[in-house]
């Protein structure tokens, strides 16, 4: 019931994680050790999850099982289709606090933000 109500009863004795499951902190731990228990047999990818691995086989298969249902792109990722379909609504969440540009990844507002202090010059 724990689960539910969010009471983080698992801590990390390394850093400052906390979890809800014993299991959530074994899989943590694995961050620390560098243990990666599942690997690819076809390159050299390892992980720590094996959800993980099964996703990372995606990319040799090719499969693509997530399906833009506007414009029928391709995804192997959730995540991907996810970040696809702003362009679709418009949604941008991430939004300059200077200049107010706004963009759907967080990735190109901190490349957009270096042209503000001066790290990336405008081209």
């Amino acid at each position: 019931m724990k689960i539910h109500i969010g009471v983080k009863r698992f801590s990390c004795n390394i850093c400052e994680y906390k979890c809800v499951s014993k299991g959530n902190l074994q899989k943590h731990m694995k961050i620390h050790t560098g243990e990666k228990p599942f690997a690819c047999n076809i390159c050299k990818y390892k992980c720590i999850q094996k959800s993980n691995l099964q996703k990372h086989m995606k990319i040799h298969t090719g499969e693509k099982s997530f399906v833009c249902n506007v414009c029928e792109i391709k995804y192997i990722r959730k995540c991907n289709l996810q970040t696809h379909m702003k362009l679709h609504s418009g949604d941008k969440p991430f939004a300059c606090n200077i200049c107010e540009y706004k963009y759907i990844r967080k990735c190109n507002l901190q490349t957009h933000m270096k042209l503000h202090t001066g790290d990336k010059p405008i081209v």
